[in-house]
């Protein structure tokens, strides 16, 4: 059977809203509204900030409610600035004491956000969050046992550029020298402009490029092309620069930096083309962000990834961004600041640190025996020979390292639902410094859920005490017998 109702028949002012008009309070937001504590996160978002000089800034639970709707929504700045402009929930969740259908602030502020929140801010949200869970702000000097579990583990969060080959990066920079010669041919008196060959140039690249598989020699031609053409107007650029002969650079800084970047990129792949290699130290994979570097991981999907390289410490689901760096480094020389920034967090050592193969150094083996910390993972050397007095010892050696190798899966978990959910393999951000604050605040929005849930489980284990405490008395009893427990799940 069919039933339809004309949409015309609809109309804004026979809209009707639930809740009398009200926000109701078992709203997701309003819950989270509840548990952040909103004050305390402001103090160390306004350290950095001066009291005295620059403009009145917008009011700290705005911008860090926008930062938290936006990561666990996934959206972008203007995308979210739309959802708090219509939704009141968000508004509410933000700070605004009645809905306003005005948008809280212009997009491009989130630029100026994640400019200004470096580490030191997002290290005392961690403190905030520790000290609200009820385990930070611990003061003991000297440990007297240790305690927890400390899973430590390295990832890449790969920024949202284009898979970069050669060929394209020069044809790229090549583009953008030709943009230079005409800004710059603009402002001079020449008469007659440098030639750049641009549209035999384009018709060149293309050829090799719709081409599905080249042969070496086709692309070593190419490549010889490209940098021919680009070294062509490199000299052509230079030229224009000192007949201007002005001191500063003639045109808008975006322009002046996308030429020194070009004139560093085509050093390199003259560099790699004529040595015939395939590396080179620092090298740049994308003109608009130079600072991504290739991190070789060696993984089944894929082998190279382009982004920044995060060393995590995790305990209890609470996961920390110990390291950050653009460039690839051995993770393993970051353990003992990992179990120190343990140590400072927590106020004692971990019992046991979790970790891949790759950690387990002689230098890091002797550091945590020194401290009294185990190592989870397989002894160095080689494995001693099986006879009938020892069998028992290594059968419990080996369980204990199989137990181990499970009790470390939730840190990959962890980066699971950091690429899958907030989308930690797709940082959007431009900036060396913004991407880094994007990073560090999917972990935030992670911390706070786990806050979330170790209150919620506090709230529920306070409501069945209460109710234990209820069925001892007598007039509770014959209720509890007639319910059957079925009014028990209501309250959780």
């Amino acid at each position: 059977m069919i039933r339809y109702r004309s949409s015309k028949q609809l109309t804004l002012d026979g809209f009707t809203l639930p809740f009398g008009g009200k926000l109701n309070p078992d709203n997701r937001w309003v819950k989270w509204s509840e548990i952040i504590p909103w004050d305390d996160l402001a103090v160390g978002y306004y350290k950095p900030m001066s009291d005295r000089y620059g403009r009145p800034s917008k009011d700290a639970r705005i911008v860090i409610g926008a930062i938290i709707i936006k990561h666990k929504l996934t959206l972008s700045d203007e995308e979210t600035v739309l959802q708090i402009q219509e939704n009141p929930y968000l508004q509410y969740f933000i700070g605004f004491s009645s809905y306003k259908d005005e948008p809280p602030f212009a997009p491009s502020l989130f630029v100026d956000i994640r400019k200004r929140m470096g580490q030191e801010v997002f290290s005392s949200f961690e403190q905030v969050i520790l000290e609200k869970i009820g385990i930070g702000g611990k003061t003991s000097i000297k440990p007297v046992v240790n305690k927890g579990k400390l899973l430590v583990d390295a990832t890449v969060a790969e920024q949202a550029i284009r898979y970069p080959t050669d060929l394209n990066l020069l044809n790229e920079a090549r583009e953008i020298s030709e943009q230079l010669i005409d800004e710059l041919y603009a402002l001079s008196d020449y008469s007659k402009k440098p030639r750049t060959y641009r549209k035999k140039a384009r018709k060149l690249y293309l050829n090799l490029a719709k081409n599905k598989k080249p042969g070496l020699n086709l692309r070593r031609r190419g490549l010889r092309e490209q940098l021919q053409f680009l070294r062509r107007n490199l000299k052509h650029i230079s030229c224009l620069l000192d007949h201007l002969g002005s001191t500063p650079f003639p045109l808008e800084y975006k322009l002046q930096r996308k030429y020194w970047i070009i004139q560093h990129l085509y050093n390199q792949q003259d560099g790699m083309y004529r040595s015939k290699q395939r590396r080179c130290d620092d090298r740049i994979v994308s003109i608009s962000q130079p600072h991504v570097r290739p991190i070789v991981r060696g993984k089944a999907s894929k082998s190279t990834e382009f982004g920044a390289k995060i060393n995590i410490s995790m305990t209890d689901g609470l996961a920390f961004v110990d390291h950050l760096g653009w460039d690839a480094f051995n993770e393993s020389k970051d353990l003992k600041q990992q179990v120190e920034e343990y140590r400072r967090r927590y106020g004692y050592y971990p019992e046991v640190v979790l970790a891949d193969q790759l950690y387990g150094t002689q230098d890091n083996r002797r550091y945590l025996k020194e401290n009294g910390i185990r190592f989870g993972g397989k002894a160095l050397g080689r494995p001693p020979k099986q006879t009938i007095e020892n069998r028992d010892r290594l059968k419990q050696i080996k369980s204990q390292r199989m137990q181990d190798s499970r009790e470390r899966i939730p840190i990959e978990g962890k980066f699971g639902q950091g690429k899958n959910g907030y989308r930690l393999n797709y940082i959007r951000a431009r900036l060396q410094k913004t991407s880094e604050a994007w990073i560090n605040s999917i972990f935030l929005v992670m911390n706070l859920k786990v806050l979330w849930e170790n209150l919620d489980k506090k709230i529920k284990k306070t409501l069945f005490s209460e109710w234990c405490l209820l069925i001892k008395h007598d007039w509770a009893r014959p209720l509890w017998k007639l319910n059957h427990f079925c009014w028990l799940p209501s309250i959780f």
